[in-house]
């Protein structure tokens, strides 16, 4: 049963990872309401993620072209770049164009210096994000629409606005998941009963904890 649920999220996550394929929506509009809904960001919030996503990487993109592999990851304005870059000026000069984006409030530079990686390694990472989150789903011990997930060389980052007890049950769950060398904790913390703890309903953006520096636990 359980490979049966998996199946669907791995497929999707390993078709997101293939060049020019675009997203692909498998929710309808009550479903995707109702995940925006539940979300910790406010809905302008989620929106600029959206747009800093993009356009850092169309910034990228258009500097660099397929010289360099690289992820930009937006969660509440924090910006993570992940990837393959050929030299520690490349490193340097994209989170520089990534920093200049419109609302990026932090950039968290994860780059490595290499060559980019294959397509079969990206789709692999595509694999594990898919068994990582559809984990989170099967666990049921804390919504998994709080944490986003990043996987990049078999190593997943995992991103969200999460209490420190939902920062540890995602980390053990992603040590756990077949293939996973290493976890990155890149989270903001919050406390229950805070408004930026609560779902999306408030309409105003309130005051956003600092992002935390990124964490890394072995497997």
């Amino acid at each position: 049963m359980n490979n049966i649920r998996l199946l669907p999220i791995v497929l999707l996550a390993w078709l997101a990872a293939l060049p020019g394929c675009v997203p692909v929506a498998v929710v309808g509009a009550g479903a995707a309401g109702a995940l925006s809904y539940e979300d910790r960001r406010t809905t302008g919030t989620q929106v600029d993620d959206e747009g800093i996503e993009l356009q850092a990487s169309n910034r990228i993109s258009e500097r660099y072209g397929d010289k360099v592999h690289v992820n930009a990851t937006s969660f509440n304005r924090a910006l993570l770049l992940t990837g393959e870059v050929p030299d520690a000026t490349a490193k340097e000069e994209i989170e520089k164009l990534a920093g200049a984006v419109r609302n990026v409030r932090l950039v968290t530079n994860d780059l490595k210096i290499g060559a980019p990686s294959s397509y079969g390694a990206r789709a692999n990472d595509a694999a594990i994000t898919g068994k990582v989150k559809a984990r989170f789903v099967d666990a049921g011990k804390f919504s998994a629409v709080h944490v986003k997930v990043v996987t990049e060389a078999s190593v997943v980052y995992l991103l969200g606005m999460v209490t420190e007890t939902e920062a540890n049950l995602a980390t053990e769950i992603a040590r756990t998941t077949g293939g996973v060398s290493r976890v990155v904790k890149v989270f903001e913390y919050c406390k229950l009963g805070e408004t930026n703890c609560a779902p999306t309903k408030f309409p105003a953006d309130t005051k956003k904890p600092e992002a935390q520096k990124p964490e890394a636990q072995k497997k």
